[in-house]
């Protein structure tokens, strides 16, 4: 990495992050818990990424301590400073993730590296990814402009990792075109991600946390509410690939749903809520360490 790329803000091919910026505005706002898990189904869908978590990673084996361990890096990521910020601890913990592609009759296909360029940067895409998915679907309709800056903030969000960015897309309509061949001729099936959306039909199991029967008594509310959100959260090529159970009318149920939430007066009630609530305590802080400095 030369100086020029250790300080993106000083590239002009992207956008800064910070309290100005939508990348802060959107990606730590608590209403996207409304769109499920879809940006971790949909990395588990490549295979190199599916592979990787399968061989290497405990999720499968303790969800929730795995999570604890990578969402709030990548907050700190997003919401630290330009010479201050996770990116490069994020990076590091995937140096060892390593191995063997399988084929359909278990012979080796090709061999994987968490770090090669194609993989990792799919894993950021669906991270910006959301972003726009949640914020057209739940929050307001995103204009042609708010996309593009939300794609140039994006840039400067990769760079902190410090891995090539050969890969990235220079533009919105680029990183549409990349996204559309991702879904429509590269994603798979791959078992890590048919695991992670397995509840839909099957419930959840019951949390280690949680007490048996307190979970045998939300259960029967929660697990419908999971399946309708992380269901109506995936795209239509994604659920036919998964073979999620998926109606026209369930559909017209999760699109009256989304503009509930998009509406003035849920916007606007949701607007005036302490900032504690309407956002995750990751940008909290950096919002405020930003008003610190002004």
């Amino acid at each position: 990495m030369t100086e020029l790329a250790q300080h993106p803000e000083h590239l002009d091919d992207a956008l800064p992050l910070g309290p100005q910026s939508l990348v802060w505005r959107y990606f730590g706002d608590n209403r996207m818990y409304l769109i499920g898990p879809r940006p971790a189904v949909l990395q588990n869908m490549l295979a190199a990424l599916g592979q990787g978590v399968y061989d290497h990673s405990t999720f499968f084996a303790d969800t929730a301590e795995r999570l604890k361990r990578t969402i709030p890096p990548i907050f700190n990521t997003v919401y630290g400073s330009d010479d201050d910020n996770a990116g490069r601890q994020v990076r590091d913990f995937h140096t060892d993730i390593k191995g063997v592609l399988p084929g359909p009759d278990g012979e080796e296909a090709g061999r994987y590296h968490a770090l090669d360029p194609e993989t990792y940067f799919w894993a950021h895409a669906t991270f910006v990814e959301q972003i726009y998915y949640f914020a057209d679907t739940f929050v307001k309709r995103l204009t042609d402009a708010e996309r593009e800056q939300i794609w140039l903030e994006s840039k400067t969000w990769y760079r902190r990792y410090g891995v090539s960015d050969r890969v990235m897309p220079a533009t919105y309509a680029e990183f549409v075109k990349y996204w559309d061949h991702m879904m429509d001729e590269v994603l798979v099936a791959h078992p890590s991600a048919k695991y992670g959306v397995g509840y839909v039909t099957k419930g959840f199991p019951q949390p280690k946390a949680v007490h048996p029967v307190v979970w045998r008594l939300i259960a029967p509310v929660f697990n419908p509410l999971a399946a309708f959100l992380t269901t109506g959260g995936l795209p239509p090529r994604a659920r036919m690939l998964l073979g999620l159970p998926w109606s026209d009318k369930q559909e017209r149920r999760y699109q009256r749903f989304a503009a509930v939430w998009r509406s003035r007066p849920v916007n606007w009630i949701w607007d005036r809520l302490p900032m504690k609530v309407r956002y995750s305590g990751y940008a909290v802080k950096g919002y405020a360490r930003s008003d610190a400095r002004a």
